[in-house]
């Protein structure tokens, strides 16, 4: 088993919940990625002191959760969210508990968490507490709810999302119940909120396992947002091949569902998961490159570049290299440093130049218009005297 030791400032926080009589550990997924030799992204603490005793232990703590019991205390420079054991009431919403019982015991707080390879703890002194067999999981690579898989679901119905998740992280498989209890309570998700379910999408998407997606739109996760289900999910394995970064993932999710007339609209599917603009626009963008054959020489890629802008044409470059196997993002890079004109921005005259040759109006913008395409293909004249020199020719 592995050595799972916390950072100072961590041991620090246990050390002074222990020596006031508050037994303390640390808990869920920090315990579960030093299991599996992976560096925890944060810490948390579960601790039998109420909020009132931890802000009364470390004063200069943020009150963050107070009606969940949760406190975020500074220590050496970071911040460790601590709560107190508890164990929650009704999900009358299928997400949120109408009210915790705070508790004294460590496990009872395990028994509400979701899987067993997020219900293992260890103690301030180093003891191992794992009464749902996480360690087991985690060897076997198992996604297994804590107790009755279907009343966790219909407590929260995001932990179905969850599952998909951390399976498509970690490579594990979904427990058979715990499979069949999603597939019965699949329909509770039309009640999760976008913005939820639109992170699940992604934290999926940018996995090593992105097909995963298939599976749950399968099992009718994304019902609310789909006209139909995938008929495959080749595709879905090819979003693993393109770069990790949300924007070519997304596009390629999007190419990928428009082809199987799985949604009607980039823009609306996007809209409806709460995406910001900049991800619709490149997307929609990116989806409708993916339309066409792909450019092929320098002066392509700056017509396009002219057209499209720089973060489209490069999220349609990465979504090309994933589709045909490389080599698209390498063109594009040696346009873009290759300083070559391609907009307005860097063309050698702008319109006060065009003006002061008595150019305006339609004929100024056709002019400059003129210009650029000019110099996109003889990217060697965009000098300033010459450009001038053809505007004046131009205008006669």
């Amino acid at each position: 088993m592995v050595d799972i030791t916390p950072p100072k400032y961590v041991r620090n926080i246990l050390k002074a919940l222990s020596s006031h009589g508050y037994p303390a550990c640390i808990v869920g997924g920090c315990v579960r990625d030093m299991i599996l030799r992976v560096p925890p992204n944060d810490w948390d603490i579960a601790t039998a002191a109420t909020p009132e005793q931890i802000l009364e232990l470390f004063p200069d703590s943020i009150p963050t959760g107070m009606k969940h019991g949760t406190i975020t205390v500074r220590s050496g420079g970071q911040f460790v969210e601590v709560t107190t054991f508890r164990d929650d009431g009704e999900y009358q919403d299928h997400r949120h508990p109408d009210h915790v019982r705070f508790v004294g015991d460590l496990n009872t707080d395990l028994g509400r968490r979701d899987f067993t390879i997020n219900a293992i703890a260890v103690t301030s002194d180093g003891v191992l507490v794992d009464p749902y067999h996480g360690i087991d999981d985690i060897r076997d690579g198992i996604i297994r709810a804590v107790g009755n898989p279907k009343l966790r679901f219909e407590e929260d119905a995001l932990r179905m999302l969850r599952a998909f998740r951390f399976s498509s992280r970690l490579g594990f498989e979904i427990e058979e119940d715990t499979f069949f209890a999603i597939l019965a309570n699949a329909s509770l998700a039309s009640g999760l909120s976008a913005e939820r379910v639109r992170d699940e999408i992604e934290k999926i998407l940018l996995t090593a396992n992105p097909e995963a997606l298939y599976t749950v739109i399968e099992c009718g996760l994304l019902d609310t947002y789909l006209l139909k289900h995938l008929s495959r999910d080749d595709g879905l394995i090819r979003i693993a091949s393109t770069r990790k970064k949300a924007l070519p993932r997304w596009a390629l999710f999007c190419a990928i569902l428009l082809a199987d007339d799985c949604i009607e609209s980039v823009p609306d599917f996007l809209r409806s998961l709460r995406l910001d603009n900049r991800t619709i626009r490149c997307c929609s963008d990116a989806c409708n490159l993916l339309m066409k054959a792909p450019p092929e020489t320098a002066v392509d890629w700056k017509r396009l570049l002219r057209k499209t802008g720089v973060d489209s044409v490069e999220c349609a470059a990465l979504c090309w290299d994933a589709i045909y196997g490389g080599g698209f993002e390498d063109q594009l890079r040696k346009v873009l440093k290759s300083g070559e004109c391609f907009s307005l921005k860097y063309l050698a005259v702008n319109g006060h130049d065009l003006a002061a040759l008595g150019l305006k109006g339609k004929q100024l913008g056709r002019m400059l218009e003129f210009l650029l395409d000019y110099v996109i293909e003889y990217p060697e004249n965009n000098r300033r005297e010459l450009l001038l020199t053809l505007a004046s020719s131009g205008d006669d």
